[in-house]
């Protein structure tokens, strides 16, 4: 079963079908996947590209357009611009759009990267069909849909030292353990009744203590570390 994390930073609602874009430089892959997610119920397609570069060119279209993908499913292994490279260029220019990463081999500095980079799920090519469509829905919903064996290469490598984690306050702790249950910074203040900025700093705060650079790894982090059970409950 994938581990599934919700994304504290993505926006609650949306509506209509959720937009896909295809990022992979075997054209045989890109037509497979679109023949399967138009046969998938509130999923479309709206574009394509074989390599990262092309991909941002392609988005660079559809933004003038006012129809950017919500999802894009990015390979992580092309020519010219390679997916870690395309997915940081994704978030820095669309922040809104969220990035699905894909590869053929779970490595543990590659699922960093590309988390690092922004994306908010992890897949190997051999997934089955069923699984890449609950990764994008998972993406629109706010939540991190990790492949098991990435999943467990990343906790393996979240090594905190135990001083670290001592150094949280009781508050930052709390905040931690409403990270890794899925609270955005707004329902954090509103449970602390403090400011949506006080919440954020709270979390900025506790990324520096632990040497942690995203809010997905300290999600991972806190599950590791037993502070919250693995299924998030």
């Amino acid at each position: 079963m994938a581990v599934v994390v919700q994304d504290p930073g993505r926006a609650e609602g949306g509506a209509g079908p959720a937009r896909v874009f295809l990022v992979d430089d075997h054209k045989v892959v890109r037509t497979g996947l679109a023949a399967y997610l138009a046969t998938e119920p509130g999923l479309t397609v709206v574009g394509e590209a074989g390599d990262g570069r092309r991909a941002l060119d392609e988005l660079a279209v559809l933004d003038k357009a006012g129809t950017l993908p919500d999802v894009v499913l990015m390979d992580l292994q092309m020519p010219r611009m390679d997916g870690v490279a395309a997915t940081a260029e994704v978030k820095r220019r669309w922040p809104e759009v969220e990035v699905v990463a894909v590869t053929s081999f779970v490595e543990e500095e590659k699922v960093r990267a590309a988390l690092e980079a922004g994306a908010t799920g992890y897949l190997l090519k051999d997934a089955d069909a069923g699984e890449v469509a609950a990764a994008i829905r998972a993406a629109v919903a706010g939540e991190v849909h990790l492949d098991p064996a990435a999943a467990r290469a990343l906790t393996a490598s979240l090594r905190a030292p135990r001083s670290a984690a001592d150094a949280l306050t009781p508050r930052e702790r709390e905040v931690l353990v409403l990270v890794a249950t899925g609270g955005t910074n707004r329902q954090i203040g509103r449970h602390l009744g403090v400011t949506e900025r006080t919440a954020r700093t709270h979390v900025s705060n506790i990324l520096g203590k632990l040497g942690l650079a995203s809010r997905t790894q300290a999600a991972m982090w806190a599950v590791k570390e037993g502070l919250v059970p693995r299924d998030g409950r």
